[in-house]
């Protein structure tokens, strides 16, 4: 089996789901209707007959290159040959009736010869379709409730349990493929046009991008991040997910493989600044809509993550019949961490309801009410030990950093209500100022200069960089300079930063990971507010010349080589890749006003 590498994919999406197309032109994962629906498309986790759609020249091309068009995720990949040279332009257009694939080859010198090789496979790769031929160049797949519709300007040939098509295209010519999704015992939907179609994507990207108001000098490394995370919002809903994929391994061959297709709470006050900093204010409504909708409801109990559409149950099993990415097993999909108790989610959230407050962000009788309750139920459990940050599924602890994120829930609430309520405001500063006080005598050791993971332990947690950024301490109090330099000592290798020390992840799983970007671009922050511009650029460099040739970052990067790993692309590397952008500015910037540093 041929080794894969994550970083040789590239992401086309229309807002609702996402497809991988890899560097020869096979799209090798694809959910539909939704990012978190079954996947038709699973041989990124398996093998072809898990279900993929190739487009290449029939004969091995000399040289193939790749680019997004512009500031977009329409994708074109350009193969060149002996006989000519060929372009497959991929997008998905924004959805209007159905989801929609779409597949232009484009003749761009000589003549080419080309292949088509559908293979739909639903149920994530274990369940074959029944085919219906409409036309010689049209064809219906049925399975259960999904019906996918194919339609391209060349004859369709049913090849061994696949959909095979040759044609050629010479210089100025094109041929069109398009693979719509529809509700099988519901009409199939109208035939899309698709010359009109990339002309209306161009022109939804043009604009959108245009409203990005940064003018650093990072600048097309933060609108491929803006652009990528547009990608992962759920244009519907508002909820940004983790990834669009599910089970890619954080360590090759390994077995932390868990399902990204859902929303996170964990930085949503990041994604809020960020969006205000860089003008894009109606995304930062969409993402605050959202997680009010999600946490709404009585009595008031945050999980870590919720379904794009706000659901708390996601039921999570390994499906056996895929091999995995390269073979690394279990492949998980659902995640069962939705039944943790992450006490961190509870600053993060008032955190966010805090700063859309402090910009004009839909105040009202309701987000002073929730932001009540959430206090309130917040004081019954901040002294249990919860799974922490990193969802660990070991015994809970008493972790250093969901107890600073419990302080940052009650100094925002005491906040919230100092004009309307300063009797409420006491009792929650009186709450910070306990915890507070709780977590400088037991997460900092004194031994190691340094916050540690948990209150009866000694390990370095790469989460202690955030105390800074989210304003528990100053960036320049000895305590924040001892865990940097504890950092730099024990947690970075070939200049990376890892989650946590070798051997601290007794969390009930096991194996090795690799560096984690958002740590990385943390330790930037860190650096930027300490004044260590020099630092804090490099660093940013490193990490971010490590995406791909597209410019996409998964979650971890391999020591050594920087190989990309985990779940692809990852919405908190690029959510931190445009922070650390925005710090590394002279003024303001996300972590500048959460320490009250900003003008």
């Amino acid at each position: 089996m041929t080794t894969k590498d994550i970083g040789d994919y590239a992401m086309i999406g229309d807002g609702e789901t996402a497809a991988l197309v890899g560097r020869d032109g096979t799209i090798e994962w694809l959910c539909m209707p939704d990012f978190d629906s079954e996947a038709c498309f699973a041989s990124l986790l398996g093998d072809r007959d898990n279900g993929c759609w190739r487009m290449a020249p029939v004969s091995e091309p000399t040289a193939t290159s790749r680019r997004y068009r512009g500031d977009s995720l329409i994708l074109e990949t350009l193969f060149e040959t002996e006989s000519g040279t060929v372009a497959v332009i991929d997008f998905m257009p924004m959805r209007g009736e159905a989801p929609d694939v779409v597949r232009i080859v484009e003749g761009r010198s000589g003549r080419v010869a080309m292949s088509s090789e559908l293979m739909l496979r639903f149920g994530y790769g274990r369940v074959h379709p029944l085919i219906r031929q409409e036309a010689e160049t049209d064809l219906i797949a049925i399975a259960g409730p999904v019906g996918v519709v194919l339609r391209c300007d060349v004859p369709i040939e049913h090849g061994e349990r696949q959909f095979d098509s040759r044609f050629t295209v010479a210089a100025g010519e094109r041929v069109t493929f398009t693979l719509t999704c529809f509700t099988s015992y519901k009409e199939v939907p109208n035939r899309v046009d698709p010359a009109e179609a990339l002309r209306q994507t161009e022109g939804f990207w043009a604009d959108w991008a245009g409203r990005i108001g940064y003018d650093g000098e990072h600048r097309d490394s933060v609108v491929r991040s803006l652009v990528t995370l547009k990608g992962l919002i759920h244009r519907p809903t508002g909820g940004i997910v983790a990834a669009p994929t599910a089970a890619l391994p954080e360590w090759p061959g390994g077995e932390r493989n868990w399902d990204y297709r859902f929303c996170w709470l964990r930085d949503a006050t990041f994604a809020l600044l960020a969006f205000l900093q860089v003008g894009l204010r109606d995304e930062a409504h969409a993402w605050v809509r959202w997680l009010r909708r999600a946490v709404a409801g009585e009595p008031i109990m945050l999980q870590p993550f919720y379904t794009v559409r706000g659901e708390r149950r996601v039921p999570e099993y390994e499906a056996d019949w895929l091999e995995g990415f390269n073979g690394a097993r279990p492949v998980r999909l659902g995640n069962a961490a939705t039944g943790q108790l992450q006490l961190d989610v509870y600053g993060e959230v008032l955190d966010t309801l805090f700063f859309a407050d402090k910009h004009g962000i839909e105040r009202d009788g309701d987000s002073e009410a929730l932001v009540r309750l959430l206090a309130d139920n917040l004081e019954d459990l901040w002294e249990k030990p919860d799974a922490g940050i990193w969802e660990s599924r070991g015994e809970p602890r008493h972790h250093t950093y969901s107890k600073v994120m419990c302080w940052t829930a009650f100094d925002r609430a005491s906040r919230w209500f100092e004009e309307s309520d300063p009797e409420a405001s006491r009792r929650y500063r009186d709450l910070a100022d306990r915890v507070k006080a709780v977590v400088l005598e037991k997460g900092f050791h004194a031994d190691r200069n340094s916050f540690v993971r948990a209150f009866d332990d000694s390990a370095l947690d790469a989460a202690a960089l955030r105390l800074p950024l989210v304003g528990f301490l100053p960036a320049d109090d000895p305590r924040v300079l001892g865990t940097v330099a504890a950092v730099e000592t024990h947690l970075m290798r070939d200049g990376l930063v890892a989650r946590y020390e070798t051997g601290a992840t007794d969390d009930g799983v096991g194996g090795d990971e690799g560096a984690f970007v958002a740590a990385g671009y943390w330790l930037a922050n860190v650096y930027a507010l300490q004044g260590r511009r020099g630092d804090a650029e490099a660093l940013f460099h490193r990490l971010t010349e490590s995406a791909n040739d597209v410019g996409l970052l998964s979650e971890e990067l391999k020591f050594a080589d920087r190989r990309l790993l985990g779940n692809f692309p990852q919405a908190l590397s690029h959510l931190s890749l445009v922070n650390a952008a925005l710090d590394l500015k002279p003024v303001d910037g996300p972590s500048r006003e959460h320490c009250g540093q900003e003008g």
